[in-house]
């Protein structure tokens, strides 16, 4: 009983580091700010029942996509130096435990946008279709970023109806400035593969236009980010602090495009993680503390 229980544990292990499950710093604080901000709205009050089925969604769907993107990316992944240890590549994780997974999290992200309200529900599965097409785009289109982007804005919107059950053009703003946002920073990301790319036919803006014309892309997909935070802001007519962590992202942005250069790739990593990890946190907290001096009761 005892030894058969042991793989268990080594299994559970090997699918989170498959998932990346500490890569949710990305999108989820971005969640949180546009449930918040529709608290706020409603009455001024924070629901953590329905914050925390929004963390189970966002969690439960990142955790699918990423799953599967590791599936269908698998044999690309073996021919590839920099992804060639991952863990469905080496074995440490099989395909159908990697299936089993997936769709345990795609169970537990449906489940809770069924507690939260109808709409949710209803546009789960909407939700689910660029995160299964994304793994493909690189096989039909040198812009795979644009749907990537696509799959990531869905998390501000999902955050916004799962507490107002309504649809808001104002949750649209900061799902399309978090999509820009993550798409520049995975133009960056991509740099590092172009040669390999090249020679195993996956295609991506650095393979087709190189990596110079990736990295204004990538600024100029950041800037457009800034704006439309802007916009955001003035949406919801944040106050001080929020417009405090705009000043900080905006800085954020100019030292990562100032670390990362076309013929300098070698702090992309620094980049990617740290700084991009560092502005989802840092507007979240200024945008709480925003909504909480503004009234928003703890």
């Amino acid at each position: 009983m005892t030894t058969a229980a042991l793989p268990q544990p080594g299994r559970t292990k090997a699918f989170l580091r498959l998932v990346m499950i500490e890569h949710s710093v990305f999108a989820l604080p971005f969640a949180y700010i546009a449930s918040l901000t529709a608290m706020y709205e409603w009455d001024r009050n924070i629901h953590w029942g329905r914050l925390l089925l929004v963390t189970v969604c966002m969690v439960g769907l990142r955790t699918f996509a990423m799953a599967v993107n590791r599936i269908i990316d698998r044999e690309i992944d073996a021919r590839n130096p920099r992804t060639a240890q991952r863990e469905l590549v080496t074995g440490a994780m099989s395909v159908r435990h990697a299936w089993t997974g997936a769709l345990i999290a795609l169970v537990v992200f449906l489940g809770a946008a069924a507690l939260l309200n109808p709409l949710c529900l209803a546009l789960a599965p909407v939700a689910v279709i660029p995160m299964v097409v994304y793994p493909y785009g690189k096989r039909f289109t040198n812009f795979p970023q644009a749907i990537l982007g696509l799959a990531q804005s869905m998390g501000p919107i999902g955050g916004w109806l799962a507490i107002s059950g309504e649809w808001s053009w104002t949750a649209v703003i900061l799902g399309l400035a978090v999509g820009v946002w993550i798409g520049g920073f995975d133009l960056i990301y991509a740099c590092q593969d172009v040669e390999t790319d090249r020679e195993i036919g996956v295609m991506s803006v650095p393979a087709r236009f190189g990596v110079p014309a990736a990295i204004w892309g990538a600024r100029v997909c950041h800037t457009i980010t800034t704006a439309l935070f802007v916009w955001y802001a003035l949406a919801t007519h944040a106050g001080a602090f929020f417009w405090l962590g705009l000043l900080i992202v905006a800085g954020a942005f100019l030292y990562e495009h100032t670390i990362v250069r076309p013929h300098d790739l070698s702090r992309v990593n620094r980049a990617f993680f740290s700084v991009n990890g560092f502005i989802g946190i840092a507007l979240f907290v200024c945008a709480l503390l925003d909504l909480v001096v503004r009234g928003l009761t703890v």
